[in-house]
């Protein structure tokens, strides 16, 4: 403690004795002078201009969260979390009964089997036709040549053209089957993917690091799609939505850094960050909604109780820096210098602190001089030696 002990007393003393008397006394100054002399940095206080703060107060919520739910009709076979539990990306979170999911994966295997088989049958089949169309076409041409010379009837002639254009006709509808088949292994693949897809969906994993915030199924419950299983929450990736009053909605903007303070947590001074703010007042309360992200730190969870500092402008503010203060139980002061060089402890009524300074209401005025840094042996009534 800097101040002894008598000192402390005699001031709290003389202070009680002049509200007793009606008496006025400039408050913590004593009679007594130390023959000690210190050597101390001495600053002049004077009005500096200082940001006028609005403290907007609002809610941590998490950025990043996502409800998972249920894509399938099953019996929730196994929980693997409880509230409050941390997931890694891919842990398994909820499965579902996979029987039948299981079945129509098998099934649609086969489809696909039994497509490609189809695809293999009609291949040869084109094979087979386009060797009949081969040999006709041949048979054909010759024929021709011979109707040129007149060695062939007509009729013999008109055979031969018969089996030529049905052995066309026939490669045609083999090739048409061949395009037929790759379609149906198209089909079948595509029901086996989605086969696949569900029966990856009988087990529900995390698609991210983060906290379970919430638990809305149990084993044995029956899941449809859109169930909601889990709530879960990104780590470290946190934000605070504010409401802003309209006439200083013009002061916020996307990308300014502010103060955030969470009292709960003994954290002050978080530099957060605008992410976004709402383009139109809210009609009912005539405030702005914005959000500021805040940088990563273990203890935040949402939901909890925050302040936002917001510049809207200036005032001009008597201050002292916060080593010039000293506290002695629930009072504080600092050291005047007087014009004699002698340090004289005051007591003063502290306001709002303005990072390394402290507002000060009452017990201070433009040009005291004051102690910067007391020093520990400094007491009521030394003499200052003041140091450059």
């Amino acid at each position: 403690m800097r101040i002894k002990l008598s000192t402390a007393a005699l001031i709290i003393g003389i202070s009680l004795l002049a509200a007793g008397c009606g008496q006025k006394i400039e408050p913590g100054t004593t009679d007594g002078q130390s023959k000690t002399t210190v050597k101390a940095k001495v600053a002049l206080a004077d009005i500096a201009q200082h940001p006028f703060i609005y403290r907007a107060v609002g809610t941590v919520e998490a950025r990043t969260a996502s409800t998972l739910s249920s894509k399938l009709m099953g019996t929730v076979t196994s929980v693997k979390v409880r509230v409050g539990d941390i997931v890694k990306t891919g842990d398994i979170l909820v499965t579902i009964d996979d029987e039948q999911v299981v079945a129509g994966l098998h099934q649609a295997q086969a489809a696909v089997e039994e497509a490609r088989r189809g695809l293999d049958a009609a291949r040869s089949a084109y094979e087979a036709a386009k060797a009949g169309a081969s040999l006709a076409s041949t048979t054909y041409k010759r024929y021709q040549q011979l109707m040129k010379e007149d060695s062939v009837s007509k009729q013999e002639f008109d055979e031969v053209a018969a089996r030529y254009r049905q052995a066309t006709s026939a490669l045609s509808q083999a090739a048409a089957m061949v395009k037929a088949a790759r379609f149906r292994i198209q089909q079948a693949e595509a029901g086996l993917a989605a086969a696949q897809a569900r029966n990856r969906d009988v087990t529900v994993r995390a698609p991210y690091d983060g906290i379970v915030a919430a638990k809305m199924v149990d084993v044995g419950d029956l899941a449809a799609p859109g169930t909601p299983f889990v709530k879960l929450e990104k780590i470290g990736d946190f934000e605070v939505r504010v409401a802003v009053p309209e006439e200083y909605g013009r002061q916020v903007r996307v990308g300014q850094q502010l103060a955030v303070h969470i009292p709960s947590l003994g954290l002050t001074g978080l530099t957060g960050k605008v992410r976004t703010i709402s383009p139109a007042a809210d009609q009912a309360t005539r405030t702005f909604t914005a959000k500021i992200t805040l940088p990563p730190e273990k203890h935040i969870k949402s939901g909890l109780f925050a302040r936002v500092d917001i510049p809207v402008g200036e005032a001009g503010l008597l201050t002292l820096p916060r080593t010039a203060l000293i506290k002695y139980g629930q009072l504080t002061g600092f050291y005047l210098v007087d014009d004699k060089q002698i340090a004289r402890f005051r007591l003063v009524r502290t306001g709002r602190t303005l990072g390394e300074r402290v507002e000060i209401v009452s017990g201070l005025k433009t040009g005291d001089r004051y102690v910067v840094k007391p020093p520990e042996k400094l007491e009521d009534g030394a003499k200052v030696e003041v140091q450059s």
